[in-house]
C-alpha cells in the first residue's frame, strides 16, 4: 500500500470497506479476525477499524456502563474485554444506533490498541493513537502528525 497522509482524510470522516487481514489478541486469545472490516478515516487520526461482530469473541466482552457521543456516528458504548481474571475495561467500542450516515458501522466492534495485547493490519504490529481517548491504528502506511497527544485527553 501506497503511504497516505491523514491530512488527506476528509472531514466528515468517510467509512469505507477494507480487505485488510484485521487482527485483535488479548492475553494469548485472538479476540478478533476479519478481512471485512469498515475503516474511518478522518482529517489527522488514523485509521480506525471496525470489526464485524460475527468475527469477534463477544463471549469475552462485557458491556460497561460508559457511553460517548461522536458528532458524526452518534452515541458510542464500550465494552471490557475479560479473559479469566484479566479484564482491559473499556478497550472496544461500538454503535449500536449510529446515525445514518454510519448506518454500516451498526454493531462492528473497534478496539483500542493500547489497552490489548497486540493489534495486527496485514500481519504488522500497530501503534496506538496517543492519548486516551482516540482509537486510531498507526501502520508504516499512514503519515502524520496525528492528533491525539498531549493536551486532547477527553476522558
Amino acid at each position: 500500500m501506497s503511504p497516505e497522509s491523514v491530512w488527506d482524510y476528509p472531514r466528515p470522516p468517510r467509512l469505507e470497506p477494507t480487505q485488510r487481514h484485521i487482527r485483535v489478541l488479548f492475553e494469548g486469545h485472538v479476540i478478533a479476525d476479519t478481512r471485512r472490516a469498515l475503516r474511518v478515516l478522518e482529517t489527522s487520526h488514523p485509521p480506525v477499524y471496525y470489526i464485524p461482530p460475527q468475527n469477534v469473541r463477544m463471549d469475552l466482552l462485557v458491556p460497561s456502563t460508559r457511553h460517548t457521543y461522536c458528532e458524526f456516528k452518534g452515541e458510542a458504548s464500550y465494552f471490557a474485554v475479560k479473559v479469566a481474571e484479566r479484564v482491559s475495561q473499556d478497550a472496544a467500542w461500538s454503535y449500536p444506533k449510529p446515525s445514518p450516515a454510519y448506518d454500516r458501522l451498526r454493531d462492528h466492534l473497534a478496539f483500542y490498541a493500547n489497552r490489548v495485547d497486540e493489534c495486527l493490519v496485514d500481519g504488522e504490529k500497530v501503534a496506538p493513537q496517543a492519548g486516551d481517548f482516540y482509537g486510531g491504528w498507526i501502520t508504516a502506511d499512514v503519515t502524520g502528525p496525528f492528533k491525539g497527544g498531549p493536551g486532547t485527553n477527553h476522558w
